[in-house]
């Protein structure tokens, strides 16, 4: 396969999953009921994801710089496959669940004057993590899969180039994912 074709694949995958969880997210497609405890459940298996991805990458890392290449790639496998389980979660979460709020108490939706007090600062300080977790989520898929097809290939000095990249923000993800997970689980109310 050219690098064109590879370029224009996975430009192609990633505008296509983009499009999805912007479109799912936004409700325009009419979602079934599901029962809560099924939406309650899906928060906390994509934290389980993303804190099992990121030890699996800190892992990944350590084997590489031991120069076990394949033990490296077999963990790479696992979290891009459990990255990719996370994903299809989030997109079911989003798609079948209602939007939570940071501050929300009472569950109405609606963040009060007296909620938004109670938070203070920590709303901004989640709003700051939320926010570059999912600017940065969307950044990385594309250098995710090309890292993949690069070390797949074994053109070790291209995926070193991308993976420079990749890693840190791959990693910052996962982290983050969970951390914005913990801060606003107090919050769900189905």
């Amino acid at each position: 396969m050219s690098d064109k074709f590879i370029f224009r694949f996975v430009a192609g995958i990633s505008v296509f999953v983009f499009l999805v969880v912007v479109i799912l997210s936004l409700k325009v497609l009419p979602a079934p009921a599901v029962s809560p405890d099924l939406l309650y459940f899906f928060p906390k298996l994509n934290a389980f994801l993303n804190g099992a991805c990121s030890v699996l990458l800190v892992i990944s890392l350590y084997f590489i710089r031991h120069g076990n290449v394949t033990w490296h790639k077999r963990t790479n496998i696992v979290a891009f496959c459990l990255s990719a389980l996370f994903l299809v979660s989030y997109i079911l979460f989003h798609w079948l669940g209602h939007d939570t709020k940071f501050g929300d108490l009472d569950g109405d939706g609606v963040l009060s004057d007296t909620e938004a007090a109670a938070v203070g600062g920590m709303r901004v300080a989640y709003l700051i993590i939320l926010l570059t977790h999912i600017i940065l989520a969307a950044i990385v898929l594309p250098l995710i899969l090309l890292s993949f097809y690069r070390g797949l290939q074994m053109d070790v000095q291209r995926h070193r180039k991308l993976v420079r990249w990749a890693f840190p923000v791959w990693f910052y993800v996962t982290v983050s994912g969970v951390i914005v997970y913990l801060l606003i689980q107090p919050y769900y109310n189905f």
